[in-house]
């Protein structure tokens, strides 16, 4: 049974999008209030369901309150990639919005997103609709629905890519909201891509109140695990035999946030409930998406993803109430194995005889430097590149993709030409690290964390260089909070930031993302985490069994207590 039969306890949020005429809300009015550079309180609840948040540069705070100044509003905008693929084209206009409008950058994100920062309000309605003219959009891409539906992007793994791809488009399509208030409120006369006029706007599988919390969906195809799929509310395995797309296993209850000294929240992993056929998924993903819309915890939103509804009321039951509302059983889950969920650099063919090179982009942050031009490089090659693609993998990187025979030594002369090719000349460890935003713009952060991560990664590159291991590969994360956008429990060494300066370790997860790590010190400077990580990756480099990974090895010896039920993860 649900837990949101009496009202009067659903949260704040429940009661805003109630009544927000499915998500119209007052935005409208809220744009053209000139007295703040923020929105009405509900708005800045509601916006988020059309891709946006406000956030606010935390280092000016101080200085502008004694001004009596209010913060500095303004507003990121996420934009949803469906698979992580764009065109040339729509790479041309999220940089140019870049620098008409917002910070002179562009983020990757670790959902295979673009997400553009330091947008002021009055220029939040131009932005969102340019944006909709390339044919990507930022609905749904944040708020209580399902997001950005991940893909892995490397094609060369698998002659089954194309057709996991179209998958992932279809079940994107089909869970993104109904609601016209989006292409009301920003693209008006001008729409591009929205429903009819005369479309209604209610949500026929979200309901007028939508979830109770935010929903993700991931596909992944072995041996890579690069999306992380067991992170996320719902994960779908493609299992091939010899080049022909079987169908997928399904994972449930995958989730990474949680709050420091509340033992009811924690991250999880996601179970493998079975294998459905190809034509099957977007009907599973609805059902699965409607049993959280039922059941999912209206009431504390702490406790509202889906992996706390499984815990509450049982994986059994979920199956259950899953088969009930397909009307057939799921089968019995095939096999499969995933080797690691990092990228692989470099230039590969595919197998559809095109080419394909991932780039290394630090914290996915694309920027120019003094030492690379890595955003007008970038650039460079989107002007140029004819039939190709950029495909945004989830470790914050880009493949530049589908290269023909015949160009792909014109985009190698603008690498050179433009320092990318020295830019990947950076260890392992940098290769295969996340960091989130964190400060100065996310308002929930702790500590530093993508500005940050490549120093201490260069330090702890020193000791495992002094020990003989400098190019082990060691999935590294790092975010400035608990909540784990950056996926930081997934890491074989994780850092959470905990105060300014100090950070949470946590040890020993698996190099291919199906175990968590777990609590090692709390609270640690750089020094410290330097004279705690220097002893252990020593005796990693003289006892690891041949090709075993750090974080197996600290399994193996119990260096690490692993805990392996999520309800169970260490929270001090």
């Amino acid at each position: 049974m649900s837990l949101n039969q009496d009202k009067s306890k659903l949260s704040e949020v429940e009661h805003i999008k109630e009544k927000s005429k499915y998500l119209e809300g007052t935005i409208q009015d809220s744009l053209k209030d000139e007295v703040t550079g923020n929105l009405y309180a509900q708005d800045q609840q509601l916006i988020k369901f059309h891709g946006s948040y406000v956030q606010s540069d935390r280092e000016l705070d101080k200085e502008r309150k004694g001004q009596k100044l209010e913060p500095l509003y303004s507003f990121m905008i996420r934009v949803r990639v469906p698979g992580g693929i764009a065109t040339p084209q729509q790479w041309q206009v999220i940089d140019d919005l870049a620098t008409k409008y917002g910070m002179p950058t562009l983020k990757l994100t670790t959902r295979q997103a673009f997400e553009l920062h330091n947008i002021y309000k009055h220029n939040l309605k131009q932005t969102i609709k340019e944006i909709n003219a390339s044919l990507l959009n930022s609905i749904a891409a944040c708020g209580d629905v399902n997001r950005n539906v991940m893909n892995t992007v490397n094609p060369h793994t698998s002659a089954v890519h194309d057709a996991v791809q179209e998958v992932t488009r279809r079940v994107s399509d089909h869970l993104t909201p109904k609601t016209t208030a989006y292409y009301k409120i920003w693209v008006n006369e001008d729409q591009v891509v929205g429903p009819d006029e005369e479309a209604p706007v209610e949500e026929p599988i979200y309901g007028k109140t939508y979830l109770p919390r935010k929903f993700k969906i991931t596909f992944a195809i072995p041996p890579y695990n690069d999306t992380d799929v067991y992170a996320h509310d719902v994960g779908l395995i493609a299992i091939e035999d010899n080049g022909q797309l079987l169908g997928f296993n399904v994972t449930i209850g995958g989730g990474m946030g949680m709050t420091f000294g509340d033992e009811s929240t924690y991250p999880r992993i996601g179970n493998v409930i079975g294998f459905i056929p190809t034509e099957n998924v977007p009907d599973v993903c609805e059902k699965l998406v409607t049993i959280q819309r039922d059941y999912g915890n209206r009431e504390n939103r702490k406790n509202s993803r889906f992996k706390y509804t499984i815990d509450r009321v049982g994986l059994d039951f979920v199956k259950e109430e899953l088969h009930r509302r397909l009307g057939y059983e799921l089968e019995p889950a095939k096999p499969f194995v995933f080797t690691t969920n990092g990228d692989s650099y470099g230039w590969i063919q595919g197998v559809n005889g095109r080419w394909y090179n991932t780039l290394y982009i630090e914290g996915g942050r694309v920027k120019d430097t003094e030492r690379f031009q890595l955003r007008k490089g970038l650039r460079a090659i989107a002007d140029m590149l004819e039939g190709g693609d950029f495909r945004l993998t989830g470790n914050q990187n880009v493949v530049i993709g589908n290269v023909s025979e015949e160009q792909k030594p014109l985009v190698q002369q603008l690498l050179d030409e433009y320092g990318l090719t020295a830019h990947q000349e950076v260890s392992s460890l940098h290769q295969h690290s996340i960091a989130c935003v964190a400060l100065n713009l996310c308002p929930l952060a702790n500590s530093e964390a993508e500005r940050y991560l490549p120093s201490l990664i260069d330090k702890i590159h020193v000791l495992m260089d002094n020990h003989g291991i400098g190019e082990q590969p060691i999935t590294i994360r790092m975010t400035g909070c608990p909540n784990g956008c950056g996926r930081p429990y997934l890491g074989e060494i994780g850092f959470v930031g905990r105060a300014p300066g100090k950070y949470n370790l946590y040890l020993g997860a698996s190099f291919n993302g199906d175990r968590m790590n777990v609590l090692y010190r709390e609270a640690l400077n750089e020094e410290e985490i330097l004279e705690t990580l220097d002893p252990i990756l020593g005796q990693y480099a003289k006892e690891r069994n041949p090709d075993e990974h750090f974080g197996d090895y600290l399994v193996r010896k119990e260096l690490i207590r692993h805990n392996y039920s999520s309800s169970d993860f260490h929270h001090n």
